[in-house]
């Protein structure tokens, strides 16, 4: 067992090398699309931010909880230009279209990762599919903690959170798949390494 300081230490060191390791990836003047809100992601870009890199990061608002806004905010805070989008939008946002540019690269966290998928906030499936269709590399940014051999359920949420209606049945899935062959590498403490790789 480790204690909290010690996790919280070696947390920190993952992030350093995730970190270094997702600002190769960014080139300068480049588009970044990426979805909900992850920490790890976050901080991925505040790093390349102050180590020169200038790009921008479209977003989207991640209904019906909006974790987006708080990306928003978060990359307003850093000094990041940031153009955030309806979900519905995504590919628009993703793909040249309506005056926007194409994404270069979509950066994205993880809740878990299995043998066969990354699981994430529902979109994130939908969104990775679009960007590989348009040859757009999707990159996970996770800790290897994140690893899991068991099998993930898919919570289903309070129907209220997107519409307070009796009389309509609603289906609010937390998460969603991201199948291991629309993600191009995952980028944790272990280095940038093929899904079969980690």
């Amino acid at each position: 067992k480790l204690s909290v300081k010690i996790l919280n230490e070696k947390l920190k060191q993952n992030q350093d090398i995730i970190n270094k390791n997702t600002f190769k990836l960014i080139k300068q003047n480049s588009i970044i699309f990426t979805h909900c809100h992850s920490s790890t992601v976050i901080d991925a870009l505040i790093y390349a931010k102050k180590k020169g890199k200038k790009f921008e990061v479209y977003n989207t608002e991640t209904r019906p909880l909006f974790q987006g806004r708080k990306t928003s905010r978060d990359l307003k805070k850093a000094k990041i230009k940031n153009t955030m989008f309806t979900d519905s939008a995504a590919s628009i946002a993703l793909t040249k279209s309506q005056k926007t540019k194409k994404a270069d690269i979509f950066l994205i966290g993880a809740d878990a990762i299995t043998k066969d998928a990354v699981i994430n906030k529902v979109g994130s499936g939908m969104f990775a599919q679009i960007a590989k269709t348009n040859k757009i590399p999707v990159y996970v940014l996770a800790d290897s903690w994140k690893y899991s051999k068991e099998k993930i359920q898919i919570e289903q949420r309070n129907p209220e959170e997107v519409w307070n209606s009796k009389k309509i049945t609603i289906k609010n899935p937390a998460f969603e798949a991201i199948k291991k062959k629309n993600v191009s590498r995952i980028i944790s403490e272990l280095g940038s390494l093929s899904y079969s790789e980690f």
